[in-house]
C-alpha cells in the first residue's frame, strides 16, 4: 500500500489518514476478532504509532480483554481500531474500512488454529 491512505466508518463521521507503508498485512482468526466484527475472520494491517490518526470524529473505545482496547464508531457502530499491550508503538485498522481496500495485500493468517472448520484455505498465505 503506498500512503497516504485513509479510511472510514460507515457512516463517515470517524476517519483516519496514514502517511507510512503498513508494517504488515494479514487476516485474523481468533474467536475475540470473529466475535467483534461478527465475520469469521478480519483483515488488518498494522501501522506504527505516529504515522496515522484520526481526521474525523473520535472513535469510542472498549476494553475487550486484559490489554486490548478496539476503537469504534459512536454512531453506527463500525470496528475501526484495534490496539493491544503486546504490540507497543503500533495500532491494526481493519482492512475493510480502507477508502481503497483493493490496495490491501495481505501475506498471512493469523490464529489459522482457530479458524472456523467451514472456512477452507486455499489462498497459499502463511498460517500462523
Amino acid at each position: 500500500m503506498t500512503p497516504p491512505f485513509t479510511g472510514r466508518c460507515l457512516c463517515g463521521a470517524v476517519t483516519f489518514r496514514c502517511t507510512e507503508p503498513p508494517l504488515w498485512q494479514g487476516h485474523c482468526h481468533c474467536e475475540s476478532c470473529r466475535r467483534a466484527t461478527a465475520s469469521p475472520m478480519t483483515s488488518f494491517l498494522g501501522v506504527r504509532d505516529g504515522a496515522w490518526a484520526w481526521t474525523g470524529s473520535a472513535p469510542a473505545t472498549y476494553a475487550s480483554s486484559p490489554g486490548v482496547t478496539r476503537s469504534f464508531c459512536p454512531t453506527c457502530g463500525t470496528q475501526m481500531a484495534f490496539r493491544a499491550d503486546r504490540f507497543p508503538g503500533e495500532t491494526h485498522f481493519y482492512a475493510a474500512t480502507l477508502d481503497r481496500p483493493e490496495e490491501y495485500l495481505p501475506s498471512v493468517h493469523y490464529h489459522s488454529a482457530e479458524a472456523l472448520p467451514w472456512i477452507h484455505l486455499a489462498d497459499g498465505l502463511a498460517q500462523r
